[in-house]
């Protein structure tokens, strides 16, 4: 994509099937259209979990912690290319060994008015490269491993993590794909 470029979101209707895009900028408000989106849980080659908080300018869920890297699939981008293209321009990382983990997970989520409305699947996989956070994405990364993701998730408050990161661990966790400590 270039600077002069704008980015695309997939509509979608109940089934998941695209019926149309819309300008970024005008998808995330109180009555957000549904959407395709993607979240990943990247690890290091240690089985480290890579966790990020989220720029405190961004629009939607400022400032929380939350899974590797999530966003939107462009017009005709399968999940595998778009989750390669986020990590690298937030994290300046490579994506590798990518596998599904809940490929039909869907959510609906708000905070201070604005609404996320996504069909969201989620992928495992690895990471390569030392994060090298884009600002304006990623406020700040950590390494953990599952065991201690979790607590800290169950420890700290409803707005430390992002509603769809704390769902998706648990079912991550419920299907018997978290890694083991």
């Amino acid at each position: 994509m270039t600077a002069t470029s704008e980015e695309l979101i997939v509509l979608v209707d109940e089934d998941g099937t695209a019926i149309g895009t819309m300008p970024k900028p005008l998808v995330h408000h109180g009555e957000t259209p549904l959407h395709r989106a993607f979240s990943a849980y990247l690890f290091d080659d240690a089985g480290r979990l890579l966790v990020t908080r989220r720029a405190a300018g961004k629009q939607t869920f400022p400032g929380m912690w939350t899974n590797t890297v999530c966003g939107h699939p462009g017009p005709g981008e399968d999940d595998a290319a778009a989750i390669a293209r986020r990590a690298a321009f937030e994290l300046g990382l490579q994506v590798r060994d990518l596998r599904p983990a809940l490929p039909g997970y869907r959510y609906r989520a708000q905070f201070r008015g604005v609404v996320e409305n996504e069909v969201c699947p989620v992928y495992l996989g690895r990471f390569t490269g030392t994060p090298a956070p884009e600002p304006s994405e990623v406020g700040e990364w950590e390494l953990l491993d599952w065991a201690s993701f979790r607590r800290r998730q169950e420890a700290e408050g409803d707005d430390a993590w992002s509603p769809w990161c704390r769902e998706q661990a648990r079912l991550i966790e419920s299907a018997g794909l978290a890694p083991a400590a």
